[in-house]
């Protein structure tokens, strides 16, 4: 029975009268134990007797409907693990999205994957791989910035809450003759709007407390020394991050170059951290408006240092195969020491090869390697494979679903799959149509008068 048949029969299972009757054994069972109390308090033995039958068939009963649901579940297990030793000697990484019942250490199904690799190769080590871009959106969960956003999102939500205080902000806007004519909301989805809409309510501060004096709206916080002090650190922290984000996302981007921008990021927030605590204020220049005090720069240099903190841990997988990304990306220039043993000596010949050299510096990293002929550098072509494949985000996944749901309107109700499929194409793909080819392949050109 394959896979996909046995979590049918899982599926069915689940919705069954067997399930439901479980589901009734829990009252069922305290009721029995009430009554189990009562006849050993009254010792009635008619009331005993009636006790140890109903938990007799009690026992019986679940016997008799939990029986199907272990055979399937080892069923599942003998599937999983068939489809995982299938899968093995072609898939060495692997992309997820890091959800618990996944990335578990001890049951986890990437424990299981790696325990059924060590029982066929134990030389042989996977690595995991979460989507970068993801991965990096969740550290800045450590930043505790709540108090922060919630009062900021208080303050938008006034503006647009009613029609007349939106057209009142944007002529008080218009009359200040603002650099910006408007707020944007701050919505959770959008990566990149937290960041901008707290930019942009720094620099409208001075107007949305006008315009809140003036409707009689009272935002402590506005006045508050230490809040817009957080807000000026928040304003540049989340700058930092939206730049990292803008420059992971896009096509045309190899593992190892997402792998060194969080790299990067990583560096300056270490780097910041240590300006912070000796008050230099140079590379945070909203904060920097405020002069908070001595305590305040320490807090935020402990903050940058738990986002550091965060990025180590989150990327520490990445730590197995940073030679390997080194190797491919810089051949001539990294250590052989520090490469596989099955490439050292062909990496010594590149290395040697002058040609190589220049032609390695003239086309693009992809090219290069392509043009490495076979017999010469098998397992350098082979190594290189490994790592230009590996997809860093699920960027393009996802554009493709934006596209798709941009291109399947209700104003395209006629839009069959295929044709689907064919926009899809077109419009995900970097291929340039050959059209002097296309135009030789009609028989007839059907030319307008």
């Amino acid at each position: 029975m394959c896979l996909c048949n046995k979590l049918r029969l899982f599926e069915q299972l689940s919705t069954s009268d067997g399930l439901l009757v479980l589901q009734v054994f829990g009252p069922i069972t305290v009721v029995l134990a009430v009554l189990g109390i009562c006849a050993a308090a009254l010792d009635y033995k008619p009331l005993l007797l009636l006790f140890s039958a109903l938990i007799f068939i009690e026992f019986v009963a679940m016997m008799v409907v939990a029986s199907p649901l272990v055979q399937v579940q080892s069923q599942m297990d003998g599937a999983v693990d068939e489809v995982f030793l299938k899968a093995t000697p072609l898939h060495t990484l692997n992309l997820l999205n890091g959800c618990p019942n996944l990335t578990g250490k001890n049951v986890g199904l990437l424990k299981r994957m790696q325990d059924k690799v060590t029982e066929i190769d134990a030389d042989q080590k996977l690595v995991f791989l979460h989507c970068i871009v993801h991965q990096h959106v969740l550290c800045k969960s450590v930043l505790k910035i709540n108090h922060v956003v919630d009062v900021v999102s208080k303050i938008v939500n006034f503006m647009w809450s009613r029609a007349l205080n939106h057209r009142q902000f944007v002529a008080l806007l218009e009359e200040h003759e603002s650099e910006y004519r408007d707020i944007g909301y701050h919505t959770a989805v959008r990566w990149l709007s937290l960041g901008k809409v707290l930019k942009r309510v720094w620099d409208l501060k001075a107007e949305i407390q006008e315009f809140c004096e003036e409707k009689g709206k009272d935002i402590p916080e506005l006045s508050d020394e230490d809040w817009v002090a957080d807000v000026a650190f928040a304003v540049d922290v989340t700058a930092l991050i939206n730049e990292l984000n803008t420059k992971l996302q896009g096509k045309g981007l190899f593992f190892h170059e997402m792998h060194s921008l969080v790299k990067a990021f990583m560096r300056k927030m270490q780097f910041l951290s240590s300006q912070l605590e000796s008050n230099t204020l140079t590379h945070m220049q909203t904060l920097k408006e405020v002069a908070p005090s001595a305590n305040r720069l320490s807090r935020y240099s402990s903050m940058l240092g738990a986002l550091h903190g965060q990025f180590s841990r989150r990327f520490e997988d990445l730590r197995t195969i940073e030679d390997e990304m080194n190797m491919i990306s810089s051949p001539f220039t990294c250590s052989v020491g520090n490469a596989a043993s099955d490439v050292q000596l062909e990496l010594i010949d590149l290395q040697s090869d002058a040609l190589l050299a220049e032609q390695f510096k003239s086309v693009s990293l992809l090219d290069f390697y392509s043009s490495l002929k076979e017999e010469t550098f098998p397992n350098m072509r082979r190594h290189a494979q490994k790592m230009l494949v590996l997809f860093g985000s699920t960027y393009i996944c996802e554009q493709t679903f934006s596209m798709m749901k941009f291109t399947k309107s209700r104003y395209r109700s006629s839009l069959t799959d295929d044709h689907l499929s064919a926009v899809l194409r077109i419009s995900t793909s970097d291929t340039q149509p050959d059209l002097d080819a296309l135009v030789k392949a009609q028989q007839r050109l059907d030319l307008s008068h």
